[in-house]
């Protein structure tokens, strides 16, 4: 199971090749897209919020 979640999460970011076994069609495509987009915001605002951290020190 924890193996799949980042393997899962190095497709997302482009870093593993995705399975061409893997089913394929449009609502899934949606919904990796949106996964991805949401990964992308959760590290920006980690980074931010770091960065507001130290900055205050």
């Amino acid at each position: 199971m924890k193996n799949n979640v980042w393997k899962q999460i190095l497709t997302y970011f482009y870093i593993r090749k995705r399975d061409p076994n893997e089913p394929r069609n449009v609502n899934i495509k949606f919904m990796h897209g949106m996964n991805r987009i949401s990964l992308f915001m959760f590290l920006i605002a980690i980074i931010v919020m770091l960065i507001r951290l130290f900055r205050r020190n």
